[in-house]
């Protein structure tokens, strides 16, 4: 049965088929390591994520500054940043990640469903630091490379690599690879609801050997990344409940700094 991974793994392969990845921008990017940044954080790591719109809330954000918003973060404490570049489901932008990347100093984390190399070699021309894959995308091979050509294509571009799972038996399996970073991410995308016992009941079960673990979506309030950081998670992904606040620096502040 279809369910929601599916479809954005069928969008994206439409998108790029449309040549939206073929971009003849080189912008110099800084060799920040998001993985270093948060080993080295003496708060809260908080990755904060710049999103026009999700599937689960519309939209979230429209006509806004994207380098305005980032730094407002950066001020505010964030230890990287995440940029959807996904544009169908989410009103993600390339242009969005490279206005970014020169207005901040920070690692960035291209977010977008990647399954071809170019999206690699694309993510490396805009700015980007550490690009998102997806654990389930490669297991229903959505993708023609395996997950570990496309881990070593991306540290080839001195990308480094933040992979997601779902499950006791994706981030066993995310574990071996060579990620540099393991994403738990709270909503399941196939029906996309929201559970933040999930990295709860993944920690409990899993040794993370120590590979850094980020949990991702549902954390709207200071409240939520407490739990998760009590159940071993090392950084927290958030989007809607910053990009929804008026005040962007203050809300991030709120979370670097709870305790």
């Amino acid at each position: 049965m279809a369910d929601y991974l599916d479809v954005l793994a069928r969008d994206a392969k439409e998108t790029i088929d449309k040549a939206y990845y073929e971009v003849s921008t080189q912008l110099a990017v800084p060799s920040v390591s998001l993985r270093k940044a948060i080993t080295e954080s003496k708060k809260n790591a908080v990755i904060t994520e710049v999103k026009a719109a999700s599937p689960s809330r519309g939209t979230i954000k429209s006509n806004f500054d994207p380098a305005e918003i980032a730094r407002a973060m950066e001020k505010g404490g964030a230890t990287g940043i995440s940029v959807l570049t996904e544009p169908k489901h989410f009103n993600g932008s390339l242009t969005y990640l490279a206005k970014i990347r020169k207005a901040v100093k920070l690692p960035i984390l291209m977010k977008d469903i990647i399954i071809n190399p170019v999206q690699l070699e694309t993510a490396s021309k805009i700015g980007a630091n550490t690009v998102l894959m997806i654990d389930a995308l490669f297991e229903r091979e959505y993708c023609e490379s395996s997950l570990a050509e496309m881990i070593s294509q991306a540290h080839e571009k001195n990308l480094e690599v933040l992979l997601e799972t779902h499950s006791e038996n994706e981030f066993q399996s995310a574990i071996e690879t060579d990620a540099d970073l393991i994403g738990i991410n709270n909503r399941d995308l196939r029906t996309l609801k929201v559970n933040l016992g999930i990295t709860e009941r993944i920690l409990n079960k899993c040794d993370s050997h120590g590979k850094i673990v980020v949990s991702e979506s549902g954390v709207m309030t200071p409240a939520d990344l407490l739990f998760l950081r009590k159940c071993g998670a090392q950084a927290f992904l958030i989007g809607s409940a910053i990009m929804m606040a008026d005040n962007i620096e203050k809300k991030v502040k709120e979370f670097v700094t709870a305790h």
